[in-house]
């Protein structure tokens, strides 16, 4: 059986409110990440169980958003807490319409002030002779941190991911310096897609006036067929970030 592409797209939910945090979005969130067609998302900013509940505060959904979002796709979820706080925690999620084998939520934390993670899941895509290897990141705002989870994303990598297994790494990098196609692409040998494809990295933040690339997809044993970055109107009135989405198929055929 030939393998089929399929469409990866990565998304900071921003804790499924809007950009100036007024307005709750988890379900127009949902709505306009089903307009894509994804088979695979990769999100950062996602929302656990929600305890302001016993506060009488409704706005604010309990339900963790990740199962709000694979209720309304028909998604499977596999999710990886990161930062806790007293009422709520939040981390980054991986959903998919295929089954979703979960590895490991890999620790990259280098401060108390920000608690980032990496989650390892893996899917078996149809007719693809290996399972993708999906790595859903987030990683701090300081260059000096980042140095240390680029290093901590290269030791997991090249230890527990099989060199011929195709694989994505994508997520919020904030990388506002474009340094990590130079400290981690490279050292991985991996494709960043848009310098690929369009010779340049998408500006994703804020959404409404983007003016920072903060947003990355690579691959590696990967054809990428399209990248896009979504930049319409609704996606300006959601998160503070845009989602990017690629089409991606195996190189072994």
């Amino acid at each position: 059986m030939s393998p089929s592409p399929i469409v990866i797209a990565t998304y900071n939910m921003h804790k499924g409110m809007s950009a100036l945090n007024r307005k709750v979005q988890v379900d127009s969130m949902a709505e306009a990440l089903q307009a894509l067609k994804p088979d695979v998302l990769f999100l950062q900013e996602v929302q656990g169980e929600n305890l302001r509940r016993k506060l009488k505060l409704p706005a604010f959904p309990s339900q963790p958003h990740y199962d709000i979002l694979s209720e309304y796709l028909s998604f499977n979820s596999s999710y990886g807490k990161n930062a806790t706080y007293p009422e709520r925690h939040h981390g980054n999620a991986i959903l998919s319409h295929l089954p979703i084998e979960t590895r490991n939520n890999l620790n990259i934390s280098v401060n108390k002030l920000e608690q980032r993670g990496v989650l390892h899941c893996e899917i078996q895509p149809e007719g693809w002779p290996f399972p993708l290897v999906c790595l859903c990141a987030h990683l701090n705002l300081r260059e000096p941190d980042r140095m240390k989870q680029y290093q901590a994303i290269f030791e997991y990598v090249s230890k527990h991911v099989d060199p011929m297994s195709p694989l994505i790494i994508a997520g919020d990098f904030n990388d506002w310096r474009q340094k990590s196609c130079l400290s981690l692409g490279n050292a991985l040998d991996l494709q960043e897609v848009f310098v690929n494809a369009n010779g340049k990295r998408p500006k994703t933040f804020p959404a409404r006036l983007p003016l920072l690339s903060l947003d990355r997809i690579y691959t590696r044993n990967l054809d990428v067929l399209d990248a896009q970055i979504h930049k319409e109107k609704q996606w300006q009135l959601l998160s503070d970030h845009l989602p990017l989405s690629a089409k991606v198929i195996p190189r072994y055929r």
